[in-house]
């Protein structure tokens, strides 16, 4: 039977997507906790402040010394409650908004354009931001908290219930929103570069015959050259949102909750370049690096596996 006889339905996508995001996100949660606190590090102070952490490195054996593996991988719990609608969403919807806009301009459905790629994965990455938000929210805020080295706004959630709980009792439903707008713009950016990059290193690598469409290696070299693309393209935006998500809140007279530090992830990238300069954008990049990099060579490479595993158990190998 041929290949194309057989294609995953966006529901089975999902869910090999969102197996493969929690296995990775167990093995880059450590550097993700280290990229929240140096991220929010002399947040808004001019010259930098005290530096609690050296680098993220650094942060993570202080981490390890002071908190134990709980405080390496806190918030890993709604880390995967997270990952399923980010990653399901980004990696099942890719394929069809790809496909469907390809037609829409009157494009072969299987050609490799690289405009509608980053429409697509642009597209499918807003989705997953979307509806994430309020536990990506939860998340950067639990990684934050630190009894024992304390960087920016405290809040100490005793578990995800709690925080949404917490959250709706003071802040209300717009404080499961907060910091939508950011995410929106990290993910897009971030996204619209994920599964374009790897797809053409992929297809490079095959149609120039230095590795087979189905090695491991073919999926591990593709993730690596799709996760340095990431992590350049959106260390900023993700900047802005780890501090937009972490920001003090005060209340108006109209009885709303706002941000008391930024108004929007564009305010916060300028308040940031005036008091810290360019830089400050990129605090934590390493870490960030650290993180994104085995967590988009997992989420790919496991992708692949993952469905390649679901074919032969669904159809058996005579699919291919």
């Amino acid at each position: 039977m041929s290949a194309g006889a057989h294609q995953l339905s966006t529901t089975e996508s999902f869910l090999c997507g969102s197996l493969a995001a929690c296995i990775a996100v167990t093995v880059s949660n450590p550097a993700e906790v280290a990229k929240t606190r140096l991220q929010l590090q002399g947040e808004l102070v001019k010259g930098g402040g005290l530096k609690v952490y050296n680098n993220a490195f650094d942060a993570m054996i202080k981490t390890w010394r002071n908190e134990g593996i709980r405080g390496m991988q806190r918030g890993l719990g709604v880390a995967y409650a997270y990952q399923i609608p980010l990653n399901g969403s980004r990696l099942s919807f890719y394929e069809p908004f790809r496909r469907t806009i390809n037609r829409v301009f009157g494009w072969s459905s299987t050609d490799q354009i690289p405009i509608t790629s980053l429409v697509a994965g642009a597209a499918s990455g807003v989705v997953g931001a979307v509806i994430g938000n309020p536990l990506f929210l939860i998340k950067a805020r639990m990684q934050a908290y630190s009894p024992a080295l304390p960087i920016g706004t405290q809040r100490h959630y005793k578990n995800s219930f709690d925080a949404l709980t917490t959250i709706w009792r003071t802040e209300g439903i717009r404080g499961y929103l907060r910091g939508m707008d950011a995410a929106i713009l990290r993910t897009a950016m971030g996204s619209s570069v994920q599964l374009p990059t790897y797809n053409w290193t992929k297809n490079q690598l095959v149609g120039h015959a230095i590795l087979p469409g189905d090695s491991v290696w073919t999926f591990l070299a593709s993730s690596a050259v799709s996760g340095v693309c990431v992590c350049l393209v959106m260390q900023p935006a993700d900047t802005a949102l780890t501090r937009m998500y972490n920001q003090p809140t005060t209340k108006l007279p109209d009885g709303r909750v706002v941000g008391a530090l930024y108004k929007s992830p564009i305010d916060c990238l300028w308040r940031t370049l005036k008091t810290e300069g360019v830089l400050g954008w990129y605090k934590g990049s390493l870490a960030h690096f650290l993180r994104i990099t085995p967590h988009t060579i997992i989420t790919l490479t496991m992708n692949d596996v993952i469905r390649n595993l679901y074919k032969d158990f669904a159809w058996g190998k005579s699919y291919v």
